[in-house]
């Protein structure tokens, strides 16, 4: 089973590809989709549109997690990360592909078991969990990473409870 963590952005859409068998989880990919700031809005989200479909429907997921909005001082970030997300739900919709969704917290504390980490330390734990030879950059897909291992993990949890 292929899991696809997305960490929705507007300007930079993170993300990471897992593999799972039972309860193993194995790094496949992880990268970034970016935009041109001096791009209209229009083409910038066709931009992730076009890119996203194709790396989607490369790695072919049967689940997706992403990062669950929350609110921003800054309206205007908030606005175009909702955008980027309407963008991913878009495209599972349109492949019969479940979404999952996780808070920053929840992310943070699947991977590091505390909910208040720093950035460094989630890259740091995925970097150890799934046996990479460096820190996996940049941030935007690091996160991506921790947030398709966070599903794993809940998903694993789940499954033995069920």
């Amino acid at each position: 089973m292929i899991i696809f963590g997305v960490d929705p952005g507007f300007g930079i859409l993170g993300y990471g590809v897992l593999s799972v068998s039972g309860n193993s989880f194995q790094h496949v990919s992880h990268g970034t989709i970016q935009t041109e700031k001096q791009q209209n809005i229009a083409l910038r989200l066709k931009v992730l549109y076009e890119e996203l479909s194709n790396v989607i429907d490369n790695f072919k997921p049967s689940e997706i997690a992403m990062e669950k909005l929350f609110f921003s001082r800054n309206i205007t970030t908030a606005i175009s990360v909702g955008e980027a997300r309407g963008i991913v739900l878009l495209l599972a919709a349109q492949r019969n592909i479940p979404v999952f969704e996780y808070t920053p917290h929840e992310i943070k504390k699947a991977v590091t078991g505390s909910g208040k980490a720093s950035k460094k330390d989630v890259q740091q734990m995925i970097k150890i969990l799934l046996n990479l030879k460096e820190l996996p950059k940049p941030d935007d897909a690091a996160d991506g990473l921790a947030i398709a291992w966070c599903h794993c993990a809940v998903r694993n949890i789940t499954r033995r409870f069920s």
